[in-house]
């Protein structure tokens, strides 16, 4: 029963977020990778990334080992652009989004440390307001908690499920529209609710390519203004042809694609300039929101096949984790309050970040939660588990930024 209501809830967080986190990680990806100018799937980007991640995942589930999906992704994603930069030859300062991927790193390291520190003030918190013994007992045998126990439980489980769903499921929602849009760039290139922003009236065309100009010795790529340059062609072009179709015919969506998503990166880069005027800076963050929607989309299909993965997911493969998770960190088994604790504070970070836009890792999180509970609780953790799993995360970046970046390079070639 618990399994299901896991799972029902996950599903619900999953079609109740937003994209703000799909896209914080899609952006990661340089925009030549996202869209191929020439219209090509983009095999070797989405081979590179689901092969990196399946086998690192596979590999550390099979140890029992609460491995972060949420590193596994974002470490191949930052190898492809690496891998990426040098099929270019381009440097990698160039070549990859170190602001972004900074923003997200840092989201991933602070948020274990929150929870530890967190699920610990909240047991010590619980201990001095709540007396019922029942809550510090581990419980016997199979014999499920009683009473207000075990609707506490309850809640806090479907907390944890609920915040899961909606910050991972906007992770899987946005490798599924890099799916999609790699493998048919014609059909699913722009949103269709938003594609009639395009071609770009001449005035917002123009305010972006003098913008991008004005800034490009801040080390903006080049490829950023030659795009702006086409936007506003393109502009000029169907204003001065008032609606009709040019001699040359109309771009396809997938050069548009591409160079919409060239523009976005160049006026990102301007916001994060410190030696860009605040007025510019706040232009081309508008700019940068006006043209979003354009790209940034997930069809209702893609939103319900996510929830639905991540929901049977859960149910089918949590036993391991669980195991893991609720008797091997900890010297003794984790009681009610403990896991009450690790959940509540988890499930309230979690869905802050999945609402701000921030990749967290609910694995890391809530393996935090439980280790702090046990340090609050005085009765300490297992140093070999512990060790076991500190490993896996800090090897999941280096290796899948690796595997990644070799494996786009050669496919690349």
């Amino acid at each position: 029963t618990a399994v299901v209501l896991s799972g029902i809830m996950n599903f619900l967080g999953v079609l109740t977020g937003g994209l703000s986190v799909a896209y914080a990680m899609v952006e990661l990806l340089p925009p030549d990778v996202l869209s191929p100018p020439d219209g090509t799937p983009a095999v070797p980007m989405l081979l590179s990334l689901f092969g990196t991640a399946l086998v690192w995942n596979l590999l550390t589930w099979r140890a029992g080992i609460p491995n972060s999906s949420s590193h596994c992704v974002i470490g191949a994603i930052v190898g492809v652009a690496i891998g990426d930069a040098l099929v270019h030859t381009r440097s990698l300062s160039e070549g990859v989004d170190w602001h972004q991927v900074t923003k997200v790193l840092e989201a991933l390291a602070v948020s274990p440390l929150l929870g530890l520190v967190g699920a610990a003030l909240f047991y010590l918190a619980m201990r001095a307001v709540v007396k019922d013994p029942a809550l510090y007992q581990p419980p016997t045998g199979d014999a499920p908690p009683r009473g207000w126990v075990r609707w506490l439980l309850v809640a806090s489980c479907s907390g944890v499920s609920f915040s899961h769903g909606n910050n991972d499921g906007q992770k899987s929602i946005g490798l599924i529209m890099l799916a999609v849009v790699g493998l048919m760039p014609a059909l699913y290139a722009l949103n269709p609710l938003e594609a009639h922003r395009l071609p770009l009236p001449v005035a917002q065309a123009t305010q972006i390519e003098t913008l991008l100009t004005q800034y490009d010795h801040n080390g903006l790529r080049a490829e950023a203004l030659a795009a702006a340059a086409r936007l506003k062609a393109e502009g000029e072009a169907a204003a001065q042809h008032a609606g009709t179709t040019p001699q040359d015919g109309p771009r396809t969506v997938v050069a548009q694609r591409a160079d919409v998503f060239e523009v976005l990166a160049g006026l990102k880069q301007v916001e994060h300039v410190s030696s860009v005027p605040g007025a510019e800076r706040a232009q081309a963050k508008k700019l940068r929101q006006g043209l979003q929607p354009v790209v940034e989309f997930a069809p209702w299909w893609v939103r319900l096949l996510s929830a639905l993965c991540l929901s049977l997911g859960t149910m089918i493969g949590y036993k391991r984790i669980v195991r893991t998770l609720g008797e091997k960190i900890g010297r003794t088994h984790l009681t009610p309050a403990q896991g009450a604790s690790a959940e509540l504070v988890g499930a309230g970070l979690i869905l802050t970040a999945g609402y701000t836009g921030l990749p967290v890792s609910t694995t890391h999180i809530i393996t935090a939660g439980i280790a702090g509970s046990m340090l609050g609780a005085g009765s300490g953790v297992q140093g070999g588990m512990v060790g076991r799993i500190a490993l896996a995360w800090i090897a999941t970046l280096p290796v899948t930024i690796l595997m990644a970046a070799g494996l786009f390079y050669v496919l690349s070639l």
